[in-house]
């Protein structure tokens, strides 16, 4: 079995064991019952699919149940992976036509969002050979700083930072600045954990935005959103202000490995209506993957993939 499956199948394991896993030994060989349609429905609603999607699968199988004279719940699998991958898209190919690419990662406290700043980091190095460079904006919590320079000097990447409390933006320009200088190819700036409810915290966040465009025309290139997938649907409210308040671009979910709402995918691709582009399955700088439907949906019914390679 291919290194990348284990991976997948490794990391969505809670919640293929809390509904997915449940869900298929349901669905033994016996007659489909208007029981079997509550406890479908009933499975993807707790793995947090998303109550409107959730009763979108459900409609759609019963019209191919209906249409193709399926009687048995056994025959029922192949078509729900096919309904939940015909839900999800291709995350788009990121661009890097800057030099530097400035990426403007926000998220809540908590969320993992420096632990994901250096898994980016090393997915950069090692997997597209750029050079890196990080910017600790996140000038609120001495411990964030502290952190970032930590997963700096671990993975051999320079952090551009300044002293607690100090401007973020100005943070911000001397690092972009000395990217410049250093002919980067890559800056990733750590911000606050910005709560979606103060409204002071969210103009701080646009001013960051406002000084990268000044320093670099059409900085910042992209908006990353760090989610903690353990939150599930609560999170989506937070998103849709960072969406509305700087231009969110992109989704990374974190701790997806310890989450067993893995569903909240299918959610966040509708109700955000933003593409999902990494996704945390492990604690290690290199248990982050590229976001792949098919290895998803595999990994969340335990079925083994269905084409050699998934790999990124």
């Amino acid at each position: 079995m291919p290194s990348w499956w284990n991976r997948w199948r490794d990391g969505l394991a809670r919640t293929r064991k809390v509904t997915f896993g449940r869900l298929a030994q349901m669905l033994g060989a016996t007659d489909i019952t208007e029981e079997t349609w509550e406890t479908i429905e009933a499975m993807l609603i707790q793995a947090d699919v998303g109550v409107e999607r959730t009763l979108e699968v459900v409609d759609r199988l019963r019209e191919r149940v209906r249409k193709e004279g399926i009687t048995r719940t056994d025959e029922l699998w192949p078509l729900l992976r096919e309904e939940l991958l015909r839900l999800l898209r291709q995350p788009p190919t990121i661009r890097y036509a800057s030099r530097p690419t400035v990426i403007l990662v926000v998220g809540v406290n908590g969320s993992g969002k420096t632990t994901t700043i250096a898994k980016l980091a090393r997915y950069f190095q090692k997997e597209l050979g750029k050079s890196v460079l990080l910017v600790a904006a996140d000038t609120f919590r001495a411990a964030a700083m502290d952190q970032l320079k930590t997963w700096g000097e671990r993975l051999g990447v320079p952090v551009i930072a300044s002293q607690p409390g100090a401007d973020p933006g100005a943070v911000v320009y001397d690092g972009l600045q000395a990217a410049q200088k250093r002919g980067v190819d890559i800056v990733l700036v750590d911000t606050a954990g910005r709560l979606h409810t103060r409204y002071n915290l969210m103009e701080e966040l646009k001013k960051v935005r406002r000084v990268a465009g000044k320093v670099i025309p059409g900085a910042p290139h992209h908006v990353w959103l760090v989610m903690d997938a353990t939150t599930g649907q609560n999170a989506l409210q937070q998103a849709k202000a960072f969406k509305e308040a700087v231009g969110v671009t992109g989704i990374v979910l974190a701790k997806l490995d310890s989450s067993a709402k893995g569903g909240m995918v299918f959610a966040i691709q509708r109700d955000l209506n933003l593409p999902v582009l990494f996704v945390g399955l492990g604690e290690k700088p290199e248990d982050l993957a590229v976001f792949d439907p098919q290895a998803f949906v595999d990994g969340l019914l335990g079925e083994e993939p269905m084409r050699e390679s998934a790999s990124p």
